[in-house]
């Protein structure tokens, strides 16, 4: 089979489960795509684009309910036996390399590749005469911006994960794939910047705001990809390229030009009206995809789902599993709200006797801890996570840090079988709060000092981070800090 047939055999699969238009029912009927069916109608290639789209990454529990931060020291999975260990036993190796990013990557660069070679410059002669045809046509014409960005997304992706990575902007044979070689990050960094610079003044920047554009009777397409997605790759690929994983010689040009995207960014987003949400809680709430006031980009939820819940609540109430339990080491990072101070600093104000007083409030808003009350909002008994608790060890699930996880959980959420709902969840890909983070690192390693500035930079890296703290009622970063002390302090911030 040819490979370009064999990738409309694929696309048009998707493509069926996805189209909403009773005409287009019957897919599956077929025995097999070309070109021209793909480019019969305006829905065809939209569904096409949303296949790559659905290939963008989340972390709700990809590795059977564990999050990848319980691989790591934030989080402790409370099942044995879950594929997560495999990262920390030493099951994680060449012939079981977790390669799910590699997969779903490359698959959708394989798409992004067929979509820009065989599917531009369409007109779609036959439907001329259909009253939102200049609408559709404008929507169409859109989409190769869309798919180049998603393009380097992918490649951002595999760079971050992998390093060096082979790389094509073609579709190319089985036999050319083979002989592909590895193409240094820093060349993938650099050609993800030029495509976000090529495209971020062509792609439509608000899908909100269309005016005669917009197509009647439907909604703004929001969760689509728009100009501040766009900048938001670029800074946040200008930083991984400047970062000393891939700067080996810590060149300053790079840390010049990750501080330069990410101001330009937070320019953007500040002439947008976007700004830090008040509530850190409101993040992941249930109607977190409609807020646009700090989320920049979010990989919406196709339907409703209680599954990241049922997976995460405390053991020992009904229809819960446990979960990705935090761990001491997380909770020991939240600083003392008053003093701004680690609990192992003096004069912290920290009390041993009471350990949970008076930390930072995002603690609360993280982690659920012993003795907490209505968590979640239905459960009328105060939680018990010690060891013989009615939701700690021995039970199975049960939590081995004493902890569970709050963070992107809704309360109000209800897995009990007579009584259960379900809302939506939107993975944040891009948020207002990370990119005054981003700059704060660029800045601080360009200019050298944490209070510096510049008439480039008027802001300096201490500022940008107080941004986030001023947020959650913290206390600003202290004056005369030396670079070590605010580098310490900005990787626990972060």
């Amino acid at each position: 089979m040819k490979p370009k047939k064999l990738f409309y055999r694929i696309l048009i699969t998707c493509i069926a489960t996805l189209s909403a238009c009773s005409e287009q029912m019957n897919y599956h009927e077929y025995n097999d795509y070309d070109k021209d069916y793909v480019t019969l109608n305006f829905g065809n290639v939209g569904g096409l684009i949303t296949t790559i789209y659905l290939e963008m990454d989340t972390d709700f529990g990809n590795y059977d309910g564990a999050f990848l931060g319980s691989a790591s020291d934030e989080s402790v999975y409370a099942h044995r036996g879950n594929q997560i260990a495999d990262f920390y036993s030493g099951a994680w190796s060449p012939t079981n390399p977790k390669n799910g990013t590699w997969y779903s990557s490359y698959r959708g660069i394989a798409r992004c590749n067929l979509f820009l070679e065989e599917f531009t410059g369409l007109t779609f002669p036959e439907l001329q005469l259909n009253s939102d045809y200049p609408q559709q046509m404008f929507r169409y014409n859109n989409y190769p911006h869309e798919v180049r960005f998603l393009r380097a997304y992918f490649y951002f992706n595999l760079a971050r994960q992998y390093g060096d990575v082979p790389f094509s902007d073609r579709v190319m044979t089985a036999e050319e794939t083979n002989q592909l070689t590895r193409r240094p990050a820093q060349e993938i960094f650099d050609f993800i910047i030029d495509e976000c610079d090529d495209i971020k003044n062509k792609i439509i920047a608000d899908y909100r705001d269309l005016g005669d554009m917009a197509l009647p009777s439907e909604p703004a397409e929001t969760g689509r990809v728009n100009r501040l997605t766009v900048m938001a790759l670029k800074a946040r690929a200008a930083l991984y390229a400047a970062s000393p994983l891939f700067n080996h010689d810590n060149s300053q040009e790079r840390w010049h030009r990750a501080a330069l995207a990410n101001k330009e960014l937070l320019d953007a987003c500040h002439a947008a009206n976007m700004k830090l949400l008040p509530n850190y809680e409101a993040l992941w709430s249930r109607d977190n995809y409609a807020d646009v006031s700090e989320i920049i980009f979010g990989r919406r939820a196709n339907s409703t789902s209680n599954t990241l819940e049922t997976n995460n609540f405390p053991i020992g109430l009904e229809g819960s599993k446990g979960g990705n339990c935090p761990t001491q080491t997380l909770v020991d990072a939240y600083e003392m709200q008053a003093t701004g101070l680690r609990t192992d600093e003096e004069n912290s104000g920290f009390d041993p006797m009471n350990p949970y007083a008076g930390r930072d409030p995002r603690f609360a808003l993280t982690i659920a801890k012993n003795g907490d009350e209505k968590w979640p909002n239905w459960n009328t008994i105060p939680l018990q996570t010690y060891q013989g608790g009615l939701h700690g060890e021995p039970l199975t699930g049960g939590t081995p840090t004493g902890y569970y996880l709050k963070k992107y959980l809704q309360a109000a959420t209800d897995i009990r079988p007579g009584t259960a709902n379900a809302f939506y969840h939107t993975w944040i890909t891009y948020r207002l709060g990370e990119f005054y983070l981003n700059y704060a690192e660029a800045v601080f390693n360009y200019l050298e000092s944490p209070y510096a500035t510049s008439t480039e930079f008027p802001m300096s890296a201490v500022e940008a981070v107080n941004q986030t703290r001023r947020r959650a009622q913290m206390p600003d970063f202290p004056v005369g800090m030396n670079n070590g002390a605010f580098w310490e302090k900005y990787q626990n911030e972060r």
